[in-house]
Order: C-alpha cells, then structure tokens, then sequence
C-alpha cells in the first residue's frame, strides 16, 4: 500500500520534474521564459569592503545530490548536525569544524559495512535537533530518530509518501511533512503515531520542495502547496486558520503554481510568509488577520532583522522591504538569475550562496555587494545558516564552509 501511494505522488510530478531538469541543479525553477535566462557574470573589479575569512571546511556524504532538496545543517549546544541523501549523518563541533562523530546507513560493497537498522536511508528532511534528539526524514518514507550524542537510533516511523523538509521538534512531539499533504505527530519518546493532519491536497503540478514548519505557542504554521498559510494545534492537528498567499491564477498549469515553500517568520506575534506567483504577507499569529500584503513571487524563505523583511525573488534579486508595512526599501539585481539560495541575516549584512558555489555578502542597509567567497564550484541551494558571528553554508555535494566577518 505505501509503494502504490508514493508511487501516485510521484507520477503528480513527473512532467514537472522533466520541464525543470535543466535547472534542478541551480536550484530554482523559472517558468517566465521557454529558455532558461542565463546568469549574470560576477564583476571581475568588484572590491570588497567587508573582510570574509574562512574559519573551517568540511564535508558530509554526497550532499542533497540530485535529488532537488535543500539540505541544511541544525545547530544544537555548539554542535552542528548535517545528513546526506547518500545516508551519512554526522556531528561537527560547530567552531572548528572537526567530526565529533559520523554514521552510514550504505549497506553496499563487499562486506556489507554500515547500519542494518537503517539500512540506505536517503537521508532528505531535516535534520532537526533538541536536547538529545536528532530527527530526519527520507525519500523512502521513513522517520529516524538519532541519538545526538552518539548517533545511535532511537526510533524509526514510516509514512506514506517522501520527506523532504525538515521535521518540528517541539515539547513531547515530532511533526514532519510529507510530499503528498500530509503531516504526522509522533510521540518524540517512543515514536508513536499521535495524529495526522490530511486535509490538504496537494496540485497536479507543484514545485519540488516544502517549506520548514513553525511550532510556537501550541501552534503549528506552515505553508502548503496551493499556496495558503496554515494554522494547526500542534497537541492533536486541528486546524485554526489559513490565510491565501496566491491564488493560482493564469492561463496555463505553469503560470497557476502558487507554492509556499519558504520558511514561516516570527517576531513578537506576526507572522512573515510569500509564496510563489504570490504575495509577501504579515499576518497576526494568535487570529491568523492579515496586517499587510504586498505582490512578491519568491521560492525561497524569507529572513529579517530589526528593521527589514529580506528576500530573493524567482529571478534571484535580492530585495529588502520595510517590515512595518511592505514597502520597498531596495533591490540588488547584480545577481539575477545567479539562482540564489534563501537570505540569511548575519549582523549587517545579507549572505546568499549560487549556482556556481558563491557566496554573496550585502550591505542590509543599501544592498551593495560587500564581499564574496567561493565555497566550491557546485550549486548552494540551502539556506546559510547564521549562529552568532558565523555563517554556514552547504553546497549540493555536501561541502560545509564555516565564514567569520571582520573589518577590511
């Protein structure tokens, strides 16, 4: 039975999937044009006016591979944590970098090494991480839970269909979400199945990937594929409220994807969300009451600071709005269509990672291009994940580089 269901998800995709095979890699999709529009070229006189200094570099597996997911490190008590779709899971000590400790799940070769318990987990969703839980998802349909001490298993769950974004782990519960519209609480100890929300269904067409979930006072939030903003009870899965985001107009299936795959924000009590072909909405958290909405199509999360909502729009340029009300504050074009990953604040500037293994420092008052690094020559589809005064940044293969800013 679950072989049939995730077999019917996947034929929902299929023709999507081979529309956008030219540029899974770059980790975007545009649908504006037949072609794909070309990037442009990095300023070869371009002067930094921020110093970058690479603090470590390692690796973990193959990364997401072709697989078209956006694998991005958790970060626990100075530990980071990172999975590959080739079934490695590892710790690192998050400030030099060095393996405190690495598992397998590959089974292959002539000796059949590796973990039987987990054998070729496609290691795809997560992970996430609390206290001494590790969580992940993969694209077989199973949940694992990880000792983050040691990475010894804890539990296992199977559901119906792949997971490709990272789990919740909030209080006593684990929620993941699975590609065909479901989502799942578990009991975080043993793993039991303690509700199961499914009363969204997911498009015909769709882009690859779902945005990570929000657990925040009781409350579950996220945003699906019909490009709507949810609200559930995170104790049994009811839900609350939605709020649109798009509403999949157009003449064609292309032009009507209305996905909200980013990330779902928090300050105080309003929420921050967009969707593509849709808007960037703020909307109050406890009532679900939109504040504001203003036009934005973006396939990407969203990140904020005190002042500024920032994103990168389906043509990878890099925007900054006023938080209070939507309005633009400016907009950096010098990397369109570069197919940039998610912003990510670190201090005062914006870092976004390529196509081509970039990574891109922004001034966040201006938008002016202040540093770059190169992490590798393979795609940065991740969100760069900021602890402190560092960055951290994931290619496609599985390339972790860990980035300091000083004075220049």
């Amino acid at each position: 039975m679950k072989a049939e269901v995730m077999k019917r998800g996947a034929m929902k995709r299929v023709w999507l999937v081979a529309l956008t095979s030219l540029v899974a890699l770059a980790g975007c999709h545009s649908f504006k044009k037949e072609n794909v529009q070309p990037p442009t070229p990095l300023a070869k006189d371009f002067k930094p006016t921020v110093q970058v200094t690479k603090v470590w570099s390692s690796s973990v597996g193959e990364g997401a591979g072709d697989s078209g997911v956006r694998l991005r490190p958790a970060f626990a008590d100075g530990v980071l944590y990172a999975v590959s779709t080739d079934g490695k899971v590892a710790a690192l000590d998050a400030a030099s970098g060095k393996t405190i400790w690495s598992k397998s799940s590959r089974t292959q070769g002539w000796f059949g090494w590796g973990d039987k318990k987990r054998a070729d987990a496609l290691y795809a969703g997560g992970p996430a991480v609390y206290g001494d839980l590790v969580v992940v998802g993969t694209l077989d349909g199973h949940i694992y839970a990880i000792n983050a001490k040691d990475g010894s298993p804890r539990w296992e769950s199977v559901v119906n269909s792949e997971v490709i974004s990272a789990p919740v782990i909030s209080g006593n519960l684990v929620i993941a979400r699975t590609q065909d519209g479901r989502l799942y609480g578990f009991d975080s100890a043993t793993g039991e199945r303690r509700w199961v929300y499914d009363q969204d269904s997911v498009p015909l067409l769709s882009l690859r990937g779902n945005g990570s979930m929000l657990a925040a006072n009781g409350v579950l939030f996220f945003g699906n594929d019909a490009g709507k903003l949810v609200a559930l009870r995170l104790d049994n899965g009811e839900k609350l409220w939605e709020q649109t985001l798009a509403s999949g107009e157009g003449r064609t299936e292309i032009e009507r994807l209305s996905d909200a795959d980013g990330a779902i924000l928090l300050q105080g009590s309003t929420l921050f969300s967009a969707a593509y072909h849709g808007n960037m909405v703020a909307v109050d958290g406890p009532s679900g009451r939109p504040l504001w909405a203003r036009p934005f199509s973006t396939f990407t999360s969203l990140d904020l600071n005190n002042n500024a909502l920032f994103g990168v729009n389906d043509e990878s340029q890099v925007w900054a709005f006023d938080k209070n009300g939507g309005a633009d504050m400016w907009k950096n074009d010098q990397l369109r269509y570069r197919w940039l990953s998610a912003p990510a604040v670190l201090g005062d500037y914006v870092v976004v990672g390529d196509l081509e293994g970039y990574v891109h420092f922004l001034q966040t008052g201006d938008g002016a291009l202040a540093g770059r690094e190169r992490l590798s020559k393979k795609p940065i589809r991740a969100q760069p994940l900021v602890v402190g005064d560092i960055v951290y940044v994931v290619d496609v293969k599985g390339r972790i580089g860990a980035y300091r800013l000083g004075a220049h």
